[in-house]
């Protein structure tokens, strides 16, 4: 509970993972993908429920076994390549008759998100910031970045009013990591999502910002955490 307002979190998981087969519950470091964000949820402050919504059994018994919830299975029908995640995040929300005042979503993909990244991201919630999206630095500036003509020419690759600028000197930008979206409940109904005026971003660091989509972010994921339980 987060001043007296309560808190559900909610991991959504389904089965099906068309780049990595499985990719929720396969090995990360010693324990299933899912499980390190089961981990820092429970290890949260403020949290007072955290349920999985997922269409597998599988990743059910795994889920009960690090100490989430599994009060139902998803509908194969909000388990599709093309389901939209507010539609399995209503369905998660309507099953409880009990009143939550805040949604917490977390992906099973960001494993390296800390209990402390959830409680500072619930934190920044006031009567003015109602939602709070996590989000990163990004390790390249996008204004490095261009389409390719058919020719692949690199004529005009390069805007003019970057030309002879180093990185350096480019504003900052910054990307959704995937981590972590929390709105306040009416705020999240009225908007249909977590973005409105009313959201602020919540800054991440890069090496705690791994998104899992294939297996090379995988074998990332195992070094950085490997790295970290060695330094520790």
């Amino acid at each position: 509970m987060y001043e007296n307002r309560k808190i559900l979190a909610i991991i959504t998981a389904r089965a099906g993972s068309k780049r990595l087969p499985n990719k929720n519950i396969l090995n990360l470091a010693g324990k299933p993908l899912i499980a390190w964000t089961i981990k820092a949820a429970a290890e949260s402050k403020y949290i007072d429920k955290l349920i999985v919504s997922t269409d597998s059994e599988e990743i059910k018994e795994v889920s009960l076994k690090y100490g989430a919830e599994v009060p139902f299975m998803r509908p194969a029908e909000l388990a599709t390549d093309t389901t939209d995640s507010m539609v399995v995040l209503n369905h998660a929300i309507d099953y409880f008759k009990e009143q939550f005042d805040y949604i917490l979503l977390l992906q099973p993909t960001s494993p390296l998100r800390t209990a402390e990244d959830i409680d500072h991201a619930i934190e920044m919630l006031n009567e003015n910031t109602l939602a709070v999206v996590s989000v990163c630095e990004m390790e390249h500036s996008p204004l490095w970045a261009n389409i390719l003509p058919e020719n692949h020419s690199m004529e005009e690759f390069i805007r003019p009013e970057i030309k002879g600028l180093r990185s350096q000197d480019l504003p900052k930008f910054y990307r959704l990591n995937g981590a972590l979206y929390i709105s306040e409940m009416d705020e999240f109904f009225f908007n249909q999502g977590f973005f409105s005026k009313n959201t602020k971003a919540y800054i991440m660091p890069v090496e705690r910002s791994v998104d899992i989509d294939n297996s090379l972010d995988m074998h990332f994921a195992e070094f950085l955490l490997q790295r970290k339980n060695h330094n520790e």
